[in-house]
């Protein structure tokens, strides 16, 4: 689907990607964190893991981000605030939160790209800046993906998560480009491009499960992986021999 980027002049300097969801699933990882977290639990502090077995721990998590809305960017200040609040509870060792969320944290790392995700990012990274715009937690650095882009962007250290607009605003202002020269890639409608869109930035949705588009604001690209979008951008904006660009 092609709509205003392929009409306007203005062209595409940069790149910022979301990562759950659309560079790797995150349920598998998440699923995986929290089972090494509840065998460490059981080791640890076998109080604890026995009153929050997975799925315990899990509704205990929610209802924390809840009661914490100041948190709602900080997925990690919400788990580290969930296993402090367990611990206590079941009279186990408080100081053992942080290691227990460092089990957690490294397993949740260990993501399963999807196939065309390395491939693409090469495609990607060797003509547009990259820069990655996340809510998560993710760490580019242990995942193994840093090397492809040149900064990355968190709603944690910058204070407010997708879709606030000044999100997308701070990595245009990183990346020395205008918000109308910055081309947001996501996968969820509402945090990623419609929150992209009203930030005045260009839009694709990776819609990986051929879901129908939900809303009346339509994203200047629909493509279904990495692939696509890198064939869409070739199409849109020729290579030139001296790629890349470099805001």
């Amino acid at each position: 689907m092609l709509s205003s980027a392929a009409v306007t002049d203005v062209p595409i300097r940069a790149l910022t990607l979301d990562l759950d969801d659309t560079l790797w699933p995150i349920w598998p990882a998440i699923e995986r964190a929290e089972a090494a977290l509840h065998a460490w639990l059981a080791q640890h502090a076998p109080a604890t893991a026995a009153r929050y077995p997975m799925h315990a721990m899990r509704e205990l998590r929610d209802r924390i981000a809840a009661q914490n809305p100041e948190l709602a960017h900080d997925f990690s200040a919400q788990r580290r605030l969930c296993l402090d609040h367990a611990l206590r509870e079941c009279d186990d060792d408080a100081a053992c939160a942080q290691a227990a969320f460092d089990v957690f944290y490294a397993a949740r790392n260990q993501v399963d790209l999807y196939e065309d995700t390395i491939e693409g990012l090469t495609r990607l990274a060797q003509r547009f800046p990259l820069a990655a715009l996340t809510n998560g937690n993710a760490d580019l650095r242990v995942i193994g993906l840093q090397q492809h882009f040149v900064f990355q962007l968190g709603a944690r250290e910058h204070g407010a998560a997708k879709p606030d607009p000044g999100i997308f605003h701070a990595a245009c202002a990183r990346l020395q480009c205008t918000p109308d020269e910055v081309l947001h890639i996501g996968d969820d409608p509402e945090l990623d491009v419609l929150g992209a869109h009203r930030a005045g930035l260009r839009t694709v949705w990776i819609n990986r499960r051929d879901e129908p588009w939900p809303h009346p604001e339509q994203p200047d690209f629909i493509a279904p992986d990495l692939h696509a979008l890198a064939d869409w951008l070739d199409a849109l904006q020729p290579p030139a021999a001296s790629d890349r660009s470099t805001p």
